[in-house]
């Protein structure tokens, strides 16, 4: 830009003491424009427009005095204007909202030095070599104040953090806060110290099978998304990201059954791995109250075991006694399994599983052959036909509990989800 001749300078200095005389009008006409054009301003009080006036007044004296060049600019002016933007991101106010004040206040500024100016070509000229000292000026002063707004959101999600980390030990340790923002927090959750609750831990592929963190620690706050996207935060669920786990703490609150938590973690899951994130969930049982948590977060834990290599849930409160023991058989029980029903199995397998269907359904029916035949939709003596055949080849005849009960057996052994090195 080149020198300003002396008329400009005077002209400069005559719309800058025009301004300075009128700058606290100024001020007032740009609070009255940011309650019109801002509706989180328009709803407050006289007490925060007090502390916006006091903002806006500052930054316009400031402005005045360095467009005079009566001092040097320095950043350390502007501290009054990053207390400001951390109050209004503690009061939660939108940084949009923050930035738009800031817009306004620029614009009313601006027209108020072309008022100033007044209609002659000389204080037209004059008041042009203040756009680019104002621009430069507001630039600054935006990104300091939206540089401190986004230091305090982060440090407040840190410190939130920090919170639901603490909540979530006191939790599995059996204590229920006592006072204090823990307290709070739990209340926040809808947690109380015997309401029912259950606990899920989902951890990476890899990590469910070999103890690796990264991919869980990772998808953590992914996965907390995919919960809320899931509609398990109906309500508020506490998830937290725990030595390479994801640890839910889910409420069950009036009229909410066990099985309906399962089935929203378990679309969770299916959403999560759509998107490439591959989690392995076990769920516990239900959980009495906080003291009963321990005991959950442990079973939730060993629910791991039974996810299959490929990722999935193992939801305990689907399972029934029997199915839970099947599951938990060792190498040991599989060899204890007779090799006449395992070669039978083997067999049916690669033929279609029509035998281990009709084992099911004639226990499903109570030993009932008819009905058993009528839900496998075949004829009663092709029913009749199957069960004299798996007697014939395994010795045991299905309609004798104790050989009904070890055909049982044998078959959720062998339909087990994992490898037999998984099992401990």
């Amino acid at each position: 830009m080149p020198p300003l001749t002396e008329q400009l300078r005077r002209e400069r200095l005559r719309i800058l003491g025009a301004m300075k005389e009128r700058v606290e009008q100024v001020t007032e006409s740009a609070l009255a424009m940011m309650r019109a054009e801002i509706p989180a301003y328009a709803v407050q009080d006289e007490h925060f427009f007090e502390d916006v006036r006091h903002q806006v007044l500052s930054h316009y004296r400031v402005q005045l005095a360095l467009l005079a060049g009566e001092r040097s600019f320095a950043s350390e002016e502007l501290a009054f204007s990053r207390a400001a933007a951390m109050r209004r991101a503690r009061e939660g106010f939108a940084l949009e909202d923050y930035i738009s004040a800031f817009r306004v206040g620029r614009q009313v500024f601006w027209e108020a030095l072309r008022d100033c100016a007044g209609p002659s070509a000389a204080g037209q000229d004059a008041v042009l070599t203040l756009v680019a000292p104002l621009m430069r000026y507001m630039d600054f002063a935006s990104t300091q104040a939206a540089q401190a707004y986004l230091e305090f959101q982060q440090y407040v999600v840190a410190d939130a953090d920090r919170e639901r980390r603490d909540l979530l030990e006191q939790l599995l340790a059996g204590h229920m806060p006592a006072r204090g923002p823990l307290l709070a927090a739990a209340q926040a959750y809808g947690i109380g110290a015997h309401l029912p609750m259950m606990v899920v831990v989902a951890v990476g592929v890899d990590g469910a099978r070999h103890g690796g963190a990264d991919t869980a620690a990772e998808s953590g706050y992914i996965t907390s998304a995919a919960i809320s996207a899931a509609g398990v935060r109906a309500a508020r669920v506490l998830v937290v990201v725990r030595h390479g786990e994801v640890v839910a703490v889910p409420v069950l609150r009036s009229g909410t059954e066990p099985d309906e938590i399962c089935a929203r973690f378990e679309e969770a899951q299916r959403h999560l791995a759509r998107d490439g994130t591959v989690l392995a969930m076990g769920i516990s049982t239900v959980a009495g109250g906080t003291a009963e948590l321990p005991r959950a977060y442990q079973e939730a834990r060993a629910a791991l075991e039974f996810v299959p290599s490929g990722g999935g849930v193992a939801a305990l409160p689907r399972l029934s006694p029997f199915q839970y023991l099947a599951l938990r058989a060792d190498a040991i029980a599989r060899q204890l399994v007779d090799p006449r029903i395992s070669a039978l199995l083997d067999e049916d397998v690669r033929r279609g599983g029509s035998l281990a269907a009709t084992i099911r359904a004639f226990a499903d029916a109570d030993l009932n052959l008819r009905l058993a035949a009528e839900r496998l939709q075949v004829h009663h003596n092709t029913a009749h036909y199957r069960l004299r055949r798996i007697e014939e080849r395994t010795g045991r005849n299905p309609r004798r509990i104790a050989d009904l009960l070890e055909l049982l057996v044998a078959l959720a052994i062998r339909d087990a989800p994992w490898e037999t090195e998984d099992v401990q």
